[in-house]
């Protein structure tokens, strides 16, 4: 089967944009995703975050499923430790009413922000990242209302409960998220633009050790940053903002949100940044729209992946609609 794309969207704010500017962009291209042929578009979760507009991917799941008709729609993910797990199958439940057949549970422990944000949404007490096993045990038996009657919850339900209930996705940039969603039988996407190494090894390991769901089979698939331009050149100078942009990120620097290319252009790294900008690369692919398909395909081969996700950051929302209208233009010219 050939290799599925998709599109995970984290609402970036660029210099000079407001965030209801970004949203708005994150409108449009789930609008233009649906268009090119891309099988599901996620939305992601940052708290605290001045260059990241998305904190609440159930709302803005449910805005964008008003304005698409089509496309499956999912969470990049919900951090689950944040939260009850019964309100989160609620709001899954509601959304896969609302949007039947198109909703994707994902979920991940990460925190998604500083350590100040994790104690205001838990009013004050230590997050429990260790609970996050049973908490996914508490979300599928909610969503899949199998709740078993030594429970003391037996024969409540995650009202709106729908026809089918929408799975639950395992997201994660590590080795343990790998073997939890083969524990569990979940699919598994993994955040290599996170994480560029190891990737393949987990999605290997989350493959031997798949333990089957209601007669499942494993399903795997990796996040990647993508820059997709009609030259090499160009795409160069438009992934130049996402370097600058990673490199400030990985130093505490203060960011107003993604520089333009002229600014990248114009910086002066130091020796320790260049470095910093090389390993970012192992997080991405950079190119014309062949280079960056080959590359997609190649990695694809390497994870044995059923999907890839693509993350693409740029300035210039134009230049963000260019890389996925180029990589699916070149995905329906392969598959033809």
């Amino acid at each position: 089967m050939p290799l599925r794309f998709s599109i995970l969207d984290q609402s970036p704010i660029s210099q000079g944009q407001t965030a209801r500017e970004a949203l708005a962009d994150t409108v449009q291209l789930a609008q233009h995703a649906e268009q090119w042929g891309y099988t599901r578009f996620w939305v992601s979760e940052h708290h605290d975050a001045k260059t990241l507009a998305g904190s609440s991917p159930e709302i803005l799941i449910s805005h964008i499923g008003a304005k698409t008709s089509s496309i499956r729609l999912g969470s990049g993910g919900v951090m689950l430790p944040h939260y009850s797990a019964f309100k989160v199958a609620e709001n899954f439940n509601l959304l896969e009413n609302l949007y039947p057949g198109r909703i994707d549970a994902g979920v991940g422990r990460a925190p998604g922000g500083m350590p100040r944000a994790s104690f205001a949404l838990s009013n004050g007490r230590l997050r429990d990242a260790g609970r996050f096993p049973e908490q996914l045990d508490e979300l599928r038996m909610y969503l899949e209302n199998s709740i078993p009657e030594t429970h003391d919850y037996y024969g409540m339900n995650a009202t709106p409960v729908p026809p089918e209930a929408p799975p639950i996705w395992m997201l994660g940039s590590g080795k343990g998220s790998s073997q939890l969603a083969a524990q569990k039988g979940l699919p598994y996407m993994f955040a290599h633009f996170i994480n560029g190494e190891g990737g393949q090894r987990f999605a290997a390991n989350y493959r031997k050790n798949f333990i089957p769901h209601k007669g499942n089979e494993p399903y795997t698939g990796f996040a990647i940053f993508a820059v997709c331009q009609e030259t090499r050149e160009q795409a160069e100078y438009v992934a130049s903002s996402l370097d600058l942009s990673l490199a400030m990120g990985a130093q505490g620097m203060p960011s107003d949100g993604t520089p333009p290319p002229e600014q990248a252009a114009a910086y002066e790294y130091s020796k320790f940044e260049k470095l910093l900008v090389a390993d970012n690369r192992r997080r991405m692919v950079v190119g014309n729209p062949k280079q960056v398909v080959d590359q997609l395909e190649a990695l694809g081969s390497e994870y044995g992946a059923d999907e890839v996700m693509i993350v693409s950051v740029a300035y210039d929302f134009n230049d963000k609609l260019t890389t996925y209208r180029l990589i699916a233009e070149e995905m329906t010219k392969r598959i033809s």
